[in-house]
């Protein structure tokens, strides 16, 4: 956990507060250590700029989250475009 701390600039206790409003919850290590994955990191990242912003956390959290569901709405929406064009029965969604 320092060293994703320290890698964003920020503290031990804002990985924390992530992790306690659900945004990122980290794999733990046999030791019981924190281990984030790049895709938390970035989500971490993203909160820190909303919060630097002056965005409360749990909204900055609430952002993200639907800033997701957004990305993967429009993902799912582009397929189901290209296999109507292309004249296929619709893929269920993955």
């Amino acid at each position: 956990m320092g060293r994703a701390a320290e890698m964003l600039g920020v503290t031990p206790a804002f990985l924390r507060s992530l992790d306690t409003a659900r945004l990122i919850v980290p794999q733990r290590s046999s030791g019981g250590h924190r281990r984030y994955s790049r895709y938390q990191l970035r989500l971490a990242q993203r909160a820190r700029d909303l919060v630097d912003e002056g965005t409360a956390l749990e909204a900055a959290c609430r952002i993200i989250i639907l800033e997701d569901q957004l990305a993967e709405a429009q993902l799912l929406n582009a397929r189901l475009r290209q296999d109507r064009s292309a004249g296929e029965t619709p893929r269920p969604p993955e």
